[in-house]
């Protein structure tokens, strides 16, 4: 199975926004004006696109919250730890 695109939806300080970014270029794909706006009602599945993909959450202090893989069904069925 072809690996997923990682993404993280993290606070940008600078802006006061929170930013979806691909892992890998540093893009930013989309941004949310409250972290809530963003993690409610499939938003960032659409925002991810429809190949799916990977998205890590942080919290403002940076410490990573959880980890939500769209679509469900592409979720890693064995995982280390």
């Amino acid at each position: 199975m072809a690996k997923l695109p990682k993404f993280t939806l993290k606070h940008n300080d600078k802006r006061d926004k929170w930013d979806l970014t691909k892992d890998k270029s540093g893009e930013v794909v989309r941004s949310f004006t409250k972290k809530e706006s963003a993690t409610k009602g499939g938003v960032l599945k659409r925002a991810v696109g429809p190949a799916g993909g990977s998205v890590k959450i942080q919290k403002e202090d940076g410490k990573y919250q959880e980890e939500r893989t769209y679509p469900r069904g592409k979720d890693p069925k064995r995982s280390k730890g």
